[in-house]
């Protein structure tokens, strides 16, 4: 006599194929979610944004702090009398520019460059700020560049 499938010592239980249903739910269920999160380019662009902000930030503060010790070493390094020329021709320079800036420029613009030079003194913390972190970004895409 043969035996039905249904008789088979082999077959499945139903517990054992609603066991494996469950499982199988499961792991679409994570698949779907890998799948969905993956396509979410918005929050993927926002994440990359967020590493690449605080690697930018790190990398200015090391770029910062080497370029202080090398300002440093360049400054100790320098002799007496060539510190004392390089202030008096700078003295002398800003003087001269000085002159030619009152007798050449006309009222409107030397005002507007007044009012864009206070403004400067006054922010000059958020000033350096940029323009570490834009030098930082500029040395950063050279390298890379390099790289390809």
């Amino acid at each position: 006599m043969t035996q039905s499938p249904h008789e088979d010592p082999k077959s499945p239980t139903r517990e054992e194929l609603g066991h494996e249903v469950d499982e199988a739910r499961h792991e679409l269920g994570k698949t779907v979610e890998a799948l969905a999160a993956k396509a979410d380019v918005k929050a993927r662009a926002h994440e990359r944004a967020t590493e690449l902000k605080e690697q930018v930030g790190t990398r200015v503060a090391v770029l910062s702090d080497e370029v202080k010790a090398a300002a440093q070493v360049v400054q100790e390094k320098l002799p007496a009398p060539v510190k004392e020329r390089a202030a008096a021709a700078g003295e002398q320079l800003s003087a001269s520019a000085g002159r030619l800036w009152r007798d050449k420029a006309p009222d409107p613009v030397r005002d507007r460059v007044a009012r864009g030079a206070r403004s400067a003194r006054e922010h000059s913390t958020v000033l350096f700020a940029v323009a570490g972190a834009t030098g930082a970004w500029l040395l950063l895409r050279r390298r890379d560049r390099r790289r390809r």
